[in-house]
């Protein structure tokens, strides 16, 4: 029954929490045993080219879909990370498990 539900399942999403600038991306790429950098695409699964660049500066949006060719079966959604106190943060984490 596990092995037919799994044929359905395009991919795993993972979403990596923490605090900024924390090397979350570094832990991915491990992970991946990949050193490239991922390929970013919005929720609709287009390039990003914009966050492509601001990859490494610590600047995320958890609705990014960071995708590495060597595992292709998983997407990560990395977060901006978190700071203490902030309702927007949180809010944001909340929308994310909902949609």
């Amino acid at each position: 029954m596990a092995h037919q539900y799994m044929k359905n399942i395009k991919h795993f999403r993972i979403l990596v929490m923490g605090r900024a600038n924390v090397g979350k991306t570094t832990i991915l790429q491990r992970v991946c045993k990949s050193t490239d950098k991922p390929e970013i695409f919005d929720g609709e699964g287009n390039r990003d080219v914009i966050a492509q660049g601001t990859l490494m500066c610590g600047h995320h949006n958890t609705k990014h879909e960071l995708v590495f060719e060597s595992s292709s079966g998983f997407v990560f959604h990395d977060t901006c990370g978190f700071e203490v106190g902030s309702t927007q943060q949180f809010d944001q984490m909340k929308s994310f498990f909902c949609a």
